[in-house]
């Protein structure tokens, strides 16, 4: 039986704790995806968990979905992000980059030439996205030709460089929530013929050659991948999650990379099929049921001590706590997280919550 506050080996970093703090968009990046002083404040403030997860980063123009998110793409940007991981490191802390490119939830006014997004297939989200304006349809995006496939993977792998360069630990690949290397999985994103369609070997082939060009570029001990199976968030739909995730589990065991990041939606019975699967190390970030949201700090133990996972990363407890592991360790209390600060701003909601020391 394992708890959270016992070390653990993560690929190359050993971790002196099983508590991670999960990505959580802030969208506090300027109009130009830099970060400013105020995240690099942010994530030092956080550096107590045994592995922090960044935000998602988008790794080029078109992979981004959301306003004021950063990126991996610019010289500007990668030193921004150098102070974001020094400020970690100095706190002892450890942190990877998680790359995200969006696909078909995004929308032409977040890119200079205001062109469409792409995805896998032509098929709209159905979903909306959040400008300076107010809520956006996002279009039907444009469907991806081979040589985009291509450039997307070149895209991914450079951006691990690029993170790289900027101090991270690692990467994560995100491969849930409804974007591009989601709607590649899902039955109803993805209706291509071709060698990126159809069959679960085919559907699966977009994601194992972002993480296998990722594990050549930077070593598999430095990379990680974040799913979420069944999920139906940004309009997503699986009819057979089990086999697609079995198949991908497959592919990436065998490129031995750090970790498995699994998004629980009421999927435990989803998690423990693939657990069996899977023999290399498990982050959860559980949800045992719909109702627990966000998964508390019991929760949280009683996923460690169960052995279902290596590791467990928190969201929210962690946005409203910043020194989360000495709560849990004191038994809380802990400060209610404020939904309406979540989203943009100032350090109001961001670097702003105390810890206990200051709350004393």
């Amino acid at each position: 039986m394992s708890t959270l506050f016992e070390p653990v080996t993560v690929g190359a970093l050993q971790l002196p704790s099983r508590l991670v703090m999960a990505p959580m968009t802030r969208n506090r990046a300027t109009q130009q995806g830099v970060v400013t002083e105020i995240t690099a404040e942010y994530y030092a403030q956080r550096a107590g968990a045994g592995l922090i997860v960044s935000e998602s980063i988008q790794p080029s123009v078109l992979g981004q979905g959301y306003i004021l998110t950063p990126g991996l793409h610019t010289e500007e940007q990668i030193a921004a992000w150098r102070t974001v991981t020094d400020a970690v490191h100095a706190k002892g802390g450890r942190i990877v980059a998680q790359i995200t490119h969006c696909g078909r939830i995004g929308h032409p006014s977040l890119y200079p030439n205001g062109e469409l997004p792409v995805a896998p297939s032509a098929v709209a989200s159905g979903e909306q996205m959040i400008s300076f304006e107010g809520p956006l349809d996002h279009p039907t995006p444009r469907e991806m030709t081979t040589e985009d496939i291509t450039g997307a993977v070149a895209e991914f792998v450079q951006a691990a460089r690029n993170a790289i360069e900027a101090g991270f630990d690692g990467v994560e690949v995100h491969g849930g929530n409804g974007f591009l290397v989601h709607q590649f999985l899902a039955d109803n994103t993805n209706l291509r013929t071709d060698e990126y369609g159809g069959s679960v070997e085919n559907r699966i082939r977009f994601a194992v050659e972002v993480v296998r060009g990722i594990a050549d570029a930077i070593g598999a001990d430095r990379v990680g991948i974040r799913v979420s199976p069944g999920s139906p968030y940004n309009g997503m739909v699986e009819s057979d999650p089990a086999t697609v995730y079995t198949a991908l589990l497959g592919e990436l065991a065998a490129l031995g990379i750090a970790y498995l990041h699994i998004i629980e939606m009421g999927t435990r019975g989803l998690t423990k099929q693939l657990r069996d699967v899977w023999s290399g190390v498990l982050i959860l970030n559980p949800h045992e049921t719909m109702e627990i949201f966000p998964a508390t700090a019991e929760v949280a133990q009683e996923t460690a001590e169960s052995g279902i996972a290596d590791a467990v990363s928190l969201a929210a407890l962690w946005l409203a706590n910043p020194d989360l592991d000495a709560r849990i360790q004191a038994g809380g209390p802990y400060n209610t997280p404020d939904q309406a600060t979540f989203y943009g701003g100032d350090h109001t909601g961001y670097t702003d919550y105390p810890t206990l020391e200051n709350a004393k």
